[in-house]
């Protein structure tokens, strides 16, 4: 490598970190616009046989903000007011604190107020939270923000898609049927993963919901959000929550309704997964339920609430790299193209 090469190099090394540093403040959004453009773009292929790609892209980053912005909030404003439902249905009583305080002054011999000292810590805990008024306004304006840079990054991924494409597979030192192959496969993997997990998950979830709704298990909306997120770990899925649902109506001495939901639950929702996933997946790609719950675990730690879907895929694309290579590694060492 002689000094030119060598300085370009590291000029391309400086300004990918330096670029990389400016998308780390916004990366969830950039990967919800990747998300969004990757599951639109068959449509904007479409619709740019009609009409130009400058509107076909902002009608559908208007089907984005009505189809997927819109029921995210309110989902989200629903889990939340479930949530807090949920705290102010505790009873101190029913948590029997007198009987914990008289123990404590038993094995301790000293005389606690639990109570007073939860009441003095909310106080303390509110005048953090006034103190950190800013901070929330922060949050607030990063969050806006980002929304309308993840709407923004959509519109030109749809509109100059063909063009990224393009300058991918020109700047891809691959002959042209290996890249076929492995856009070809990674494309496998994302639809695998979209539809064979998320979209199964949503519809699992959903339908162990209805079972909750019907049932009249208290607050059923932000447990039915919950086993939605279950239901994209495979071997879990949604029982963590029905299972004790099923428990909690037996104790409320509603045991036919208990039965119900238990017969319901293991019966449909059992067939969404153990039927409906293999069908949707294989449609696509095989991928092991290691590769799930390893890339969903792991995922939600590296990218956040992105990583449910991009951390499968990360591991999928490693797998379909391997086989890449495994495939054409000889005829690519043999020549250069």
């Amino acid at each position: 490598m002689n000094r030119r090469k060598g300085f370009l190099l590291v000029l391309v090394a400086i300004f990918a970190y330096l670029s990389w540093q400016l998308v780390v403040p916004f990366l969830q959004y950039v990967l919800a616009a990747l998300l969004l453009a990757f599951i639109l773009y068959p449509a904007q292929r479409r619709l740019e046989t009609v009409i130009s790609p400058t509107i076909s892209a902002l009608l559908l980053v208007v089907v984005a903000v009505v189809g997927f912005l819109v029921p995210f909030v309110l989902v989200a404003i629903v889990v939340v007011d479930d949530a807090a439902e949920i705290a102010a249905e505790i009873d101190p009583e029913d948590l029997e604190v007198a009987a914990i305080e008289d123990r404590l002054e038993e094995e301790t011999g000293m005389s606690v107020d639990i109570l007073e000292s939860l009441a003095g810590s909310a106080e303390q805990i509110g005048a953090v939270l006034l103190e950190q008024t800013t901070t929330w306004f922060s949050v607030l304006t990063h969050t806006l923000i980002g929304i309308g840079l993840a709407l923004f990054l959509l519109y030109y991924l749809l509109k100059e898609g063909d063009s990224l494409l393009a300058w991918l597979r020109d700047r891809t030192p691959l002959p042209e049927d290996v890249q076929d192959d492995f856009y070809g496969e990674l494309d496998q993997v994302m639809w695998a993963v979209l539809a064979g997990h998320v979209l199964i998950a949503i519809i699992e979830g959903a339908i162990a919901g209805l079972g909750l709704f019907a049932t009249g298990i208290p607050n059923p909306a932000f447990w039915t959000v919950v086993m939605i997120v279950l239901s994209l770990v495979p071997l879990i899925g949604a029982f963590l929550v029905w299972g004790p649902a099923v428990l909690y109506l037996f104790a409320t001495g509603e045991p036919m309704l208990a039965i119900a939901l238990a017969v319901y639950s293991a019966i449909v929702v059992g067939i969404a997964d153990d039927y409906l996933r293999p069908i949707v997946v294989d449609r696509y790609a095989d991928l092991s339920p290691a590769i799930i719950i390893l890339g969903v675990l792991g995922g939600i730690y590296a990218f956040g609430i992105m990583g449910l879907f991009f951390g499968p895929v990360v591991i999928g694309a490693l797998v379909v790299t391997i086989d890449v290579v495994d495939e054409h590694y000889d005829r690519l060492s043999g020549s250069e193209s």
